[in-house]
């Protein structure tokens, strides 16, 4: 037990330590996930555009196929 605690004081820079691991962490993390949202906001913004310009493109087609009234 004596020595698992030697190991979490670190010398008596624990203060320091495990901070800097926990930033790390958090980091790498943050590093991990920020692909995958801008990746996810990426993909429901072109469907949002898709969307909207096959919208347009059925209206025009509509105009176009009505035949002109007399």
């Amino acid at each position: 037990m004596n020595s698992l605690q030697t190991f979490f004081a670190m010398g008596g820079y624990a203060a320091y330590v495990w901070p800097a691991y926990a930033v790390f962490f958090i980091v790498l993390i943050a590093d991990t996930l920020a692909p995958r949202l801008r990746r996810r906001r990426v993909l429901a913004e072109l469907r949002s555009r898709l969307a909207r310009q096959n919208a347009r493109q059925q209206r025009a087609g509509k105009t176009l196929l009505t035949p002109p009234s007399p």
